[in-house]
Parts: structure tokens; sequence; C-alpha cells
């Protein structure tokens, strides 16, 4: 990752930018669940690469809305094929593990995250406030929830 000028950090913003499109700058950093100040860096780097874009926010100029750009969808999509290739090797289908791990992510963040937080995840994802973490999608049949 490091020959395309990403971490696993600016990966995992990338990745949540692409699922949800643009957002603040604070929300991104609720939603990946890191400090504003580790994300600011974050994105600092994502910037100077060209992967992202910050632009202030019409609604409130203190803060910054960050989007994707060209480049970072590329990115983002050669990336999901490094971790493909280097999961190719193995019996783990990547597309599964990646719905598990985003599964327990969201059980996580329902369960013991701000009012922010769970707002974010249930504008993802509708309807995962009101069913609750054990029906949440990306939930594999048979798994057991993390209550």
């Amino acid at each position: 990752m490091g020959a395309i000028g990403l971490t696993h950090a600016g990966v995992i913003a990338m990745e949540v930018l692409s699922a949800n499109g643009p957002m603040t700058q604070a929300q991104l950093a609720q939603l990946v669940r890191v400090q504003a100040q580790t994300m600011g860096k974050t994105l600092s780097r994502l910037e100077a690469h060209g992967h992202i874009s910050r632009q202030r926010s019409a609604s409130d100029r203190r803060s910054h809305v960050v989007s994707l750009t060209d480049q970072g969808r590329e990115a983002v999509s050669a990336a999901a094929d490094m971790e493909r290739s280097v999961l190719a090797a193995t019996p783990i289908d990547p597309d599964l593990l990646r719905q598990e791990l985003q599964a327990v992510v969201r059980v996580l963040a329902t369960k013991s995250a701000s009012a922010e937080a769970k707002a974010i995840v249930t504008a993802v994802e509708p309807g995962l406030a009101e069913s609750g973490p054990a029906t949440a999608p990306g939930l594999a049949a048979g798994a057991t929830p993390l209550n």
C-alpha cells in the first residue's frame, strides 16, 4: 500500500468515504473511531497524495467536508485488489471476511458508541437501531451476536 501512498488508516478512511459518500472530518473520525486530531493527520497525507479533497462546510464554516477524488476511488479499488491477492492463497473469502468484520463493527458501535456514532451507523444501515444488533446486516447465518 505504501507504493500508492496509502497507510492502513488511510485505506479505512477512504473505504468509509467510498461506502457512505462525503461527510465532515468529525463524522469520519467518529465513524472510524479515532480522535479528530489523528483523522486530521491521516487526511493530510491522503490529501497530499490526491486521494481526498476537503472543503469548508457550507452550513458550518468551522468544519470540513471530506470527499474522495477520482484518484482516491482508484486507490480504494487497488487496495481491495491487493487484499484479494494477499488472501488468495488462503481458504478465506475476502468478501465474506469483510462482511463479518463490518458486522462486528456495527454491533460494537450500537452497543458502546456515542449518540453521534449511532446516528451515523443508523444512517448507513437503516433499521439497525430498531432491529437491534442481533439482526445486523452482514451477520453470517448461525453467527453468534456479541451481546
